[in-house]
């Protein structure tokens, strides 16, 4: 499992020029669900982006959580996280997780978080063609991979 976190301002989610996901200040995670992942990378990734330290607290260092601060989570699928483009010119997804596990991990990701955590959790429609508008505020921006959990 992928996640590219970026710290922001605001962040919101329209399909079909409807606004489905909003919120303040907070993190968008973008997450991508790789074949063979399992409820413990979804959590490993889920813990990670709730608990990940990069808001500044008074003294201007990244110390302080999504938690800490009270702020939201905009949680939004994206299969092409898992976009291979190390080949060719055209990327490979043969890593991607099949869209239904995907979906269904996905979405335990969302529970997990809402039943886990005292935070608002807002989300995308899975598979649908979203228009994701993110102030980011730094610009901050991290990569979270299951994979290297164990480096």
């Amino acid at each position: 499992m992928i996640a590219v976190i970026q710290r922001v301002n605001c962040s919101k989610v329209t399909v079909d020029g409807k606004v489905v996901g909003e919120i303040g200040r907070g993190i968008t995670a973008l997450v991508g669900v790789a074949q063979g992942d399992t409820k413990r990378e979804m959590q490993w990734v889920a813990d990670k982006i709730v608990n990940l330290r990069i808001f500044y607290d008074n003294e201007g260092k990244m110390n302080l959580s999504l938690l800490d601060v009270g702020g939201d989570l905009l949680l939004i699928s994206q299969f092409t996280l898992l976009g291979d483009c190390r080949k060719g010119r055209r990327p490979s997804f043969g890593n991607a997780a099949p869209p239904r596990d995907a979906q269904k991990l996905y979405q335990e990701m969302v529970e997990y978080i809402k039943e886990n955590y005292s935070v608002k959790v807002e989300t995308g429609v899975f598979q649908a063609h979203m228009v994701v508008e993110i102030e980011n505020d730094g610009p901050v921006t991290f990569i979270i991979d299951s994979q290297e959990k164990r480096g």
